[in-house]
């Protein structure tokens, strides 16, 4: 079966300005050199699952991503059902990031599958993979500083139909009352929890399915991070689906239903949040107990 190459696309850099990222992938035969391959090599296949045998939202199946000569996620397969919050913990470096940038079509794979609802999205643009209702919210927030509160927000809508944008622009104004006070302020002028609610109020307004955040209580003092866990649970009320990266994993744990542990790469513990949290090994690695 020949293989075409395909073009991954992304959107952030460090200075919240869109910038275009094109990787071009070729073809690989052997797996079991993915270790040693550069990451200009993958083989993607494109599937539909039988509707019956779809009963996640997202699966991700043995993948392998590398910069360069250095494998950042070996094997990793892990899996978020419609409804949960689902917890990614683990140390830094341990690849979490790398993790959610692979599943929105920012970092390319190796190896292995990601599917959405039963379809496989390896491959695809990110812009496309936002249309099909998958969402992130980067770590550092990456809001454009030079653009008004409202035209960061409006940025984040820029694949639905505008005849929703008011609907839409109120839902996170009843949410973030103070995103709706500083509407015509320059995004770059506004706190770090500003900020971070300004990040996923953008998110909102794309009307995801599942929302991919990393890190959102990064930086942030402890009364606003509260705040933010506490908004993360009432945007899983109204609907989303949530897998949630997080270094505070005292917190993670409490708001998940299920988590999975990552180190160096792979996935080396899951099962459901409140028995993680109880796990003496988690305690004494992640909870500081």
């Amino acid at each position: 079966m020949k293989i075409p190459s395909v073009q991954l696309q992304g959107f952030f850099d460090p200075q919240g300005s869109v910038s275009i990222l094109i990787a071009r992938y070729s073809r690989i035969k052997l797996r079991e050199m993915c270790s040693l391959l550069d990451p200009c090599h993958s083989c993607f296949t494109q599937f539909v699952l039988p509707s019956a045998a779809i009963t996640h939202m997202l699966r991700l199946s043995d993948i392998f991503v590398s910069y360069g000569m250095i494998a950042a996620l070996k094997g990793v397969s892990l899996e978020v059902r419609e409804g949960e919050i689902v917890a990614l913990i683990g140390a830094n470096g341990a690849g979490k990031s790398t993790t959610l940038m692979s599943i929105s079509g920012i970092t390319g794979l190796m190896a292995g599958t990601i599917a959405f609802k039963g379809r496989a999205i390896t491959g695809l643009p990110s812009h496309e993979i936002v249309g099909l209702g998958i969402c992130q919210v980067p770590e550092g927030r990456h809001i454009f500083p030079r653009m008004t509160v409202r035209e960061n927000l409006e940025m984040g809508a820029f694949l639905e139909d505008t005849r929703r944008l008011d609907e839409d622009m109120a839902r996170v104004f009843a949410m973030f009352p103070v995103l709706e006070e500083r509407n015509k302020q320059l995004g770059g002028t506004l706190s770090g929890g500003e900020q971070q609610m300004l990040a996923i109020g953008r998110a909102l307004m794309s009307r995801p399915k599942l929302l991919l955040l990393d890190e959102p209580s990064l930086g942030l003092a402890p009364i606003i991070v509260s705040r933010i866990f506490k908004i993360i649970e009432e945007i899983n009320r109204q609907g989303a689906t949530i897998l949630l990266v997080e270094q505070n994993a005292k917190a993670a744990l409490r708001l998940a239903s299920r988590a999975y542990v990552m180190e160096s790469g792979r996935i080396v513990m899951q099962g459901p949040a409140s028995g993680l949290a109880n796990d003496p090994g988690i305690k004494k690695a992640y909870l500081g107990e």
